[in-house]
This record gives structure tokens, C-alpha cells and sequence, in this order.
């Protein structure tokens, strides 16, 4: 009745802890791996899922590499970070969803909490954090962008379903930071090559939730308009005065000003060294070439 698909790379810290949260669904639990080192494909297989390697691009493309290659045919999709897992409730509801065959809906929305360094983030607009990781196969596709992409209905409408919901990835600060490196470096093609006219302009559809395409119209309408280094400020301001991070303590400062204003000047800092590298192209394609050459990513 229902596929997990779960991404991973190196994750045997994390594997067995999502793929065990998931017991209670019944569900075929899809491992998609790029080429872990660790045993995590190993770990996978012994905890009975069926594991798939591919070579990672991004998170969009490897999902719908899933879909279109690991014999996905059940009627419901369920996607899962390795570092996530869902608890008893949602498990539960998510059971009883799909016995009422949606209740008429075609998707389910999850509230993600975070966890960061052993402390949950409640604050600094946080949590909620609503993601649409349900869905009807066949209703619904992963955007294909670089960052932050979304899975998004097609057809029907979603419905919230609460349980907890739980990012608590067990990695160093160290690698923390390399992350947000290289998320920066995929964020910046997107940003760039929608300066092109390139990539997946197609926005969230009305059914896929109003608080998912309000962020988004946000991001893109007001935020990406605003000058470097100014939008990154301003946006951290927000977020620990006003949505109250302050409350979230020591490590609700480090983890609001690393993911909210470090990661976000960043991408403003790569913006601006692009820039500088097209400067003497004559054209797109070579703008293209050079952000290949830069970001190590092939675009076309």
C-alpha cells in the first residue's frame, strides 16, 4: 500500500533509527544510496529494505531517479531524509489515512521539528515546518531545482496530519558547516540559472498547501530582491527577534545565526564571485560553461 523512498550517502549513523521508525507502517522501505563507504547499504538490506546505488547529482534528480527506476507500485509514496523519522502518532495517522484512502485528498502534510545539537528549535519560525513528503503516486512530482525543492501535487488537494515529525542529524558541526558549504554552491546554479530563463520556473500549485507556497512567494518576490548582505541581516533580525529565536537559548543563537544569516551571506558571497566569472562571457552558454566550472555540477 505504501513505499518509503529514503536518499542516503554515508548515513550509518542514522539508517537503522529512520528505517525503524517506519516499522509500523508495513511499508517496502526504497534505498536509494550514493555509494556510501560506511555500511549503510549493508545496514539497510539486513533491516529488509531493497537498496538501490545511483550517483548523486542532487536530492530532486536522485528522488525522481527513485521513482522512475526502483519498481515504485504502490498507490502512496512516503519520502524520508535518513536523518528523519516519524513517531508512534504519525505512523498511526498515517495508517489510518491511507485505509480512508486519503480522505479525498491526494497529499499529506507533515510538521518537521528540528533538532540541533541534541536541543529541539521551536522558535525563530522553525516549527512549524510544514512539508508535503504524501502523496497518491501519479498526483504528484519533486521540482527539479538545485535547493530547496518541494514535492508538489498535481492534482487533488493535501491535508495536515500531526504526529511527530523529527530532523535530528547526529553529524559534527564540522560537518554541519561543510553541508551549508555545498548546499550554498547548489543554491547559487539555482539562483543563477533562473537569471537565464534555465531550470524549473514552474511554481507550488494552491493544493500543495498555503504555508509551503507562502514561503516560497516570500523567498522569491520580496528576499531575492533585496541587495547582498542586507537580505541575509534582515532575515536573521526577523527570525530571532521577532519569531522570538531568542527563546531557543545558546544553541538556538548558533544554530539561527549559522542556518538563518552565515548560510544565507554565503550564497550572497558566491552570487557575487559568479558574477565576477561573467563578466567577459558573451553569452549564455558560456555563463552556463562557467557555472559548471565553478559549482563542478553539469548543467546542460
Amino acid at each position: 500500500m505504501i513505499t518509503a523512498i529514503i536518499l542516503t550517502f554515508n548515513e550509518s549513523i542514522h539508517i537503522q533509527r529512520c528505517i525503524d521508525s517506519l516499522s509500523g507502517l508495513g511499508a517496502r522501505i526504497v534505498v536509494v544510496d550514493s555509494h556510501s563507504t560506511d555500511g549503510t547499504q549493508q545496514t539497510a538490506e539486513a533491516l529488509g529494505a531493497d537498496v538501490f546505488e545511483n550517483a548523486f547529482v542532487n536530492q530532486a534528480q536522485q528522488f525522481q531517479w527513485a521513482m522512475d527506476n526502483c519498481s515504485i507500485k504502490t498507490e502512496w509514496v512516503l519520502r524520508l531524509d535518513a536523518d528523519e523519522t516519524i513517531d508512534f502518532e504519525l505512523c498511526s495517522n498515517i495508517t489510518n489515512y491511507i485505509k480512508a484512502d486519503g480522505y479525498g485528498t491526494n497529499g499529506a502534510i507533515f510538521h518537521r521539528k528540528h533538532i540541533f545539537l541534541g536541543k529541539w528549535v521551536r522558535h525563530g519560525g522553525r516549527y512549524p515546518l510544514p512539508m508535503l513528503r504524501l502523496f497518491r503516486r501519479g498526483t504528484a512530482h519533486v521540482e527539479q531545482r538545485w535547493m530547496d525543492e518541494h514535492i508538489v501535487l498535481d492534482e487533488g488537494r493535501s491535508m495536515l496530519l500531526k504526529g511527530g515529525f523529527e530532523d535530528n542529524n547526529l553529524n559534527s558541526v564540522g560537518w554541519f558547516i561543510d553541508k551549508h558549504n555545498k548546499y550554498a554552491t547548489r543554491e547559487v546554479v539555482d539562483v543563477m540559472l533562473k537569471r537565464l530563463g534555465e531550470g524549473d520556473q514552474a511554481g507550488i500549485t494552491h493544493s500543495t498547501g498555503f504555508s509551503i507556497r507562502l514561503k516560497r512567494f516570500l523567498k522569491e518576490s520580496i528576499y531575492n530582491k533585496l541587495p547582498y548582505f542586507v537580505r541575509p541581516t534582515l532575515y536573521f533580525l526577523y527570525r530571532y527577534f521577532i519569531q522570538l529565536g531568542f527563546l531557543d537559548g545558546g544553541r538556538g543563537f548558533a544554530y539561527h545565526f549559522m542556518q538563518g544569516f552565515w548560510y544565507r551571506a554565503l550564497v550572497d558571497l558566491k552570487c557575487i564571485e559568479v558574477e565576477g566569472l561573467w563578466k567577459d562571457c558573451r553569452n549564455d552558454n558560456e555563463r552556463i560553461a562557467v557555472l559548471e566550472d565553478y559549482s563542478g555540477y553539469k548543467l546542460k
